[in-house]
């Protein structure tokens, strides 16, 4: 799209102090080291638990088809495992997806769901026709998805779930119904330029939602300085303005800048940002995020570290692994 250009030559101006530069050999080590976790924590829920999660599920397998295309030694047999698992989830409530009904995490189970089997390479089929079939249904009386939760940061966030839904049609939607998909999108579009986001994780995926509705290039801009103006100090983001700044907040905000060349590697903020995550990762190679959600599922393990934070640590982890191989300079198709 015509922003990304227009961002990518304004946002690599910058008269703030200039951030030491990276030695690329640094994050290639760093990126490395989570990569096993990342695998660990996936075949550790798949093992422990039949279901898709969010957390533990589809961004590992972002962050994990992401470093495959980047060269990196991933465990081939793990990452088709997992994609095996999550579309036989999908496969087993298709029947309720065709009756409207859809599975546990509604949308944002529907649409993390797709989003991973496409970055995967798995191809459309029955299952994920009626997944989409279902998706452009749900709460067709409104402008934009939604879904209670209590798990935050992603859980019960509007900008999320619809991200995911957009996401999840944007790639598997069938041609017959693309007309009923546009009208949707045109629909959301008008809704992220009249809302405003309230923290971080809105800020991050209206900014991944105004691309995939091609907004126009004043609105991704000012989504894009918006999100700039909320670095701290230290180059990392908050969740939320009146927490610290954590990996998972400053690797969601990292991924999505970088994605598509919405503001360029040597930017000061991007510079600063990759060194708030390097300086943060524990040297086990995980990082750690407090979660703040209420649990409502058992506990359980899945041999990534951090105990009863280890699903958002998982989460934190996996965005981390996406920001700093967005952050080479070898070029790859991103998730």
């Amino acid at each position: 799209m015509r922003y990304v250009i227009l961002l990518c030559g304004t946002l690599c101006l910058s008269t703030s102090s200039p951030a030491a530069d990276i030695p690329e050999g640094k994050i290639r080590a760093a990126i490395e080291q989570a990569i096993p976790w990342l695998e660990k924590s996936s075949a550790g829920s798949s093992r422990e638990n039949k279901c898709f999660t969010c957390h533990n599920h589809a961004l590992p397998v972002l962050a994990l088809s992401e470093a495959k295309q980047h060269d990196f030694s991933v465990d081939e047999d793990n990452l088709s495992t997992q994609l095996q698992h999550i579309h036989a989830h999908l496969k087993r409530g298709e029947q309720r997806y065709l009756e409207g009904k859809g599975q546990g995490g509604q949308v944002l189970t529907a649409g993390y769901a797709l989003w991973a089997l496409h970055v995967g390479g798995l191809a459309g089929d029955a299952t994920t026709t009626a997944v989409t079939e279902y998706l452009l249904n749900d709460q067709s009386d409104k402008d934009h998805w939604t879904k209670k939760g209590t798990r935050p940061p992603s859980d019960g966030n509007e900008f999320t779930t619809t991200y995911v839904a957009l996401r999840g049609l944007q790639e598997f939607t069938p041609e017959y119904k693309n007309a009923v998909k546009e009208t949707r999108f045109s629909a959301v579009g008008k809704w992220l330029s009249a809302t405003q986001p309230a923290d971080t994780e809105d800020s991050v995926f209206r900014l991944k939602s105004l691309r995939i509705v091609q907004a126009e290039d004043a609105a991704a801009n000012s989504a894009v300085e918006e999100l700039l103006k909320q670095q701290r100090s230290d180059g990392g983001w908050a969740q939320k303005a009146d927490m610290e700044s954590d990996v998972y907040a400053t690797g969601t905000v990292m991924a999505a800048l970088l994605k598509t060349g919405e503001i360029c590697r040597d930017h000061q903020a991007v510079k600063s940002g990759i060194q708030f995550l390097l300086d943060n990762q524990i040297d086990d190679g995980t990082w750690h995020v407090v979660t703040r959600a209420d649990g409502f599922q058992p506990y359980y393990e899945t041999g990534f570290p951090h105990g009863e934070d280890q699903f958002i640590s998982v989460a934190a982890s996996s965005w981390a692994t996406m920001a700093l191989l967005r952050s080479l300079p070898t070029e790859a198709t991103s998730p």
